[in-house]
């Protein structure tokens, strides 16, 4: 079995192919166009006759983010066609009134309603087809009330907008996020629609660019941890909007199984930026909602929380003389100063090998320049930048942790991405945890993770009904309940003993539990999965005591005083914390 993953970071590509137990790796910089980048690193990997290839990109997550999408429009049920500037009335920031929210990925002036009407048991007024307006758009988003529960005005008016626009991209609610919720069901949809061209695009490229080369098309991670074959992700692309950082996480998680850690903290510290997840029992934490840009995506994803803070992550003071570090990046072009590239403004790079805590050389043939990183930092004590970047950090996985309610003490730290090796154990110190894992293949685990990573297709069913009166239930998969009354809902496994599990689950969030209360079943959610491929790990067999600088494939550790360790069976390095 060969199977190739290839990951597509800010600054870095990186590939890991598996050959009948043996892995190999490469660390290629991150080009322009990001087809080329993935040839550029299944070349430099020596992939061939590849029965499997799995792939993650950030192209999603960068057009969002940077606005880059689709000139799109929406349709909704007339009366209701401005639901995307309306909102919620929540404050864009709770303590800052005149803070405001992102403007919305559609016009106003392309925000149009059609006739007819959807309730929740039934028709109440015909669909008006000849009330839908001439649209003028690369991408159309449809969103009709009751659509979760009731389709099919949405298929109708689909069908009518496909045949009238067959160059246009339509996505309708019903097929992307068939969920309650009016507000976070369109703009999901519209997301999925203004990101839709850009994926589709760029997966285009990528599949005639492997075709060329001789490579078959590639599998696309999901959010949600699983894979898609390349034309759902092109139909679908809010399903890959957290592609990148789901497949570290995957990795992270078969590392700690491995080594005997069902609990754990993944810390992926990249170039541009940090993603950090809760692994509990052997499996990352899933959540059904998340922002994105400052837009609600109302899809299955893991719990994976990001920050702008990486080995890229230029410092600054501020106004006020304060030292900043981020969320803006060096990226891979021109880089830290200590690249030699060109790059003139301080990073946590060049902190770090001011700190000596670099080798003189990076994976990928990147010599470092200590005199350029001296130049750079000035008169910035790079103790300093490394101490403000390593806050910023703690904050993430306080957020991942002690903020779900899980106790940070009870988890090893799983660290992986080219910098996160370097300020694992001072973060493991701070939230007093007392074990650090770094893979073997740390700098590349993320492109592991795709070669690991189970093909999944997540579905969900919306009730909105007394749990009482809901029949029977699938075995496996899970469960958004709540009390009668309240507007937010927690997700528990299906099984035995539910509602005494919702209660508990309740408590270890909240701090209370009310079992006289009657429950609501919102929604249940399965998933077919097809499992991955077993693939064997190994790695070079370690002993180390701090304080040291450790070489690893394509990553770099620092172990600090007071921290020692040696590697385990499958090439995990197991740092503990002496004191």
């Amino acid at each position: 079995m060969r199977a190739l993953g290839i990951d597509v970071g800010g600054t870095f590509t990186d590939a890991v192919l598996v050959t009948d137990g043996e892995v190999r790796t490469a660390k290629v910089p991150t080009r322009e166009r990001q087809e080329e980048s993935v040839l550029a690193a299944a070349s430099a990997v020596g992939a061939q006759a590849i029965d499997r290839f799995t792939h993650g990109t950030t192209i999603a997550t960068n057009a969002l983010l940077e606005r880059r999408g689709a000139r799109t429009a929406f349709v909704g049920t007339a009366g209701f066609e401005h639901v995307l500037q309306l909102r919620r009335q929540t404050r864009a920031h709770l303590y800052r009134p005149c803070a405001e929210h992102p403007e919305p990925l559609v016009l106003l002036e392309r925000s149009v309603g059609v006739r007819g009407r959807i309730g929740r048991d039934g028709e109440l007024e015909p669909l008006d087809l000849a009330t839908l307006p001439e649209l003028d758009a690369e991408a159309i988003a449809v969103c009709l009330l009751f659509a979760f529960r009731d389709s099919r005005h949405e298929q109708a008016v689909s069908s009518e907008l496909r045949r009238r626009y067959p160059d246009a991209h339509v996505v309708a609610s019903h097929e992307v996020a068939p969920e309650f919720r009016e507000y976070e069901r369109a703009s999901t949809t519209v997301v999925d629609a203004y990101l839709g061209p850009v994926l589709a695009g760029y997966l285009r490229a990528l599949s005639a660019a492997c075709a060329k080369a001789g490579l078959t098309p590639p599998l696309v991670m999901r959010s949600s941890g699983g894979l898609a074959t390349l034309e759902e992700a092109a139909q679908h692309a809010a399903f890959a909007l957290l592609s990148g950082p789901a497949a570290g996480v995957v990795g992270a998680a078969r590392i700690a199984s491995l080594a005997g850690f069902p609990n754990a903290l993944t810390f992926d510290m990249g170039g541009t930026s940090t993603d950090v997840c809760a692994i509990t029992d052997g499996e990352p934490r899933r959540e059904h909602e998340r922002v994105v840009g400052g837009f609600p995506v109302r899809l299955p994803t893991l719990a994976v929380h990001t920050v702008g803070a990486g080995g890229g992550s230029i410092v600054r003071l501020d106004s006020g003389g304060a030292l900043r570090v981020g969320p803006e990046s060096a990226g891979a072009f021109p880089g830290p100063a200590c690249y030699g590239l060109g790059g003139e403004r301080p990073t946590v790079t060049d902190a770090n090998l001011l700190l000596g805590r670099l080798p003189a050389e990076l994976p990928g043939g990147i010599v470092l320049d200590v005199d350029a990183a001296s130049s750079a930092l000035g008169e910035l004590d790079p103790a300093a930048v490394v101490a403000v970047v390593d806050a910023e950090m703690v904050r993430a996985l306080r957020v991942v942790s002690v903020e779900q309610g899980l106790d940070p003490r009870d988890f090893a730290l799983v660290a992986f991405g080219g910098a996160g090796p370097l300020h694992a154990c001072a973060l493991a110190s701070e939230l007093g945890m007392e074990t650090v894992l770094v893979p073997a293949a740390a700098g590349v685990l993320s492109a592991l993770g795709l070669v690991a990573a189970d093909e999944r297709l997540d579905s969900v069913r919306s009730f909105v009904e007394p749990l009482a009166e809901v029949g029977e239930l699938p075995i496996e998969g899970e469960a958004d309940l709540r009390y009668a009354g309240q507007s937010f809902e927690l997700t528990v496994p299906l099984g035995p003993r539910l509602s005494e599990r919702f209660h508990e689950a309740h408590e270890a969030r909240y701090g209370y539990a009310d079992r006289s209360r009657p429950l609501e079943l919102v929604a249940v959610r399965t998933a077919e999965i097809h499992a991955a491929p077993t693939i064997e790990i190994s790695g070079p067999s370690l002993t180390v005591h701090g304080p040291e600088v450790l070489e690893l494939e394509g990553a770099t550790t620092w172990v600090p005083e007071g921290w020692a360790g040696e590697t385990g069976p499958h090439g995990t390095l197991v740092l503990r914390r002496l004191t």
